[in-house]
């Protein structure tokens, strides 16, 4: 008889947020991707679609190293997180998070501008809605930009993106 072996990687962490007091929009993700946490830093996977629509819709290319990309944001005025701060988890799977630990998002909304939380996928906003859908900040569920979707539309991101930032 064969024994199921867990594939989990357990309590494995998040990333801190990027955020300064300019942050105008906080775009939240699940959590980080195989690659991402190889590189120790938000959409690592180069098929995710996350720079490839934030760097366009600012009409700039995508920044290659860590900090450039921290530098692209905070010049943006975008603060960017996850909702998981740590969990078990099999690979990138979404599906597969357990043991869950939520960030919180209290000190960064206290210490940044942010008027509009745009949630990266169905995880996110699930998590989010849980626990902070009475906050006085505006949010809104987002196709997510991982390559696993099929459903992902750059429009609907473009006008959120708008929302906050066609007046600037």
């Amino acid at each position: 008889m064969k024994t199921a072996v867990s594939n989990y990687e357990k309590q494995v962490m998040g990333f801190p947020p990027v955020f300064d007091k300019y942050s105008r929009v906080l775009i939240l993700g699940s959590f980080p991707s195989v690659k991402s946490r190889q590189i120790d830093f938000y959409y690592g996977n180069k098929q995710n679609r996350f720079w490839k629509m934030l760097c366009g819709y600012f009409g700039e290319e995508i920044p290659p190293t860590k900090e450039e990309k921290t530098s692209f944001l905070l010049e943006k005025g975008v603060a960017l997180w996850d909702m998981v701060a740590a969990c078990d988890i099999i690979g990138s799977s979404d599906a597969s998070v357990k043991n869950v630990r939520t960030v919180r998002l209290e000190n960064l909304l206290d210490k940044s501008n942010v008027e509009k939380i745009l949630l990266n996928g169905a995880l996110a906003y699930e998590l989010f809605v849980k626990e902070y859908a009475k906050l006085p900040v505006s949010y809104a569920k987002m196709p997510s930009t991982s390559p696993a979707n099929p459903r992902y539309d750059e429009t609907i991101w473009k006008l959120a993106l708008d929302e906050v930032f066609k007046n600037k």
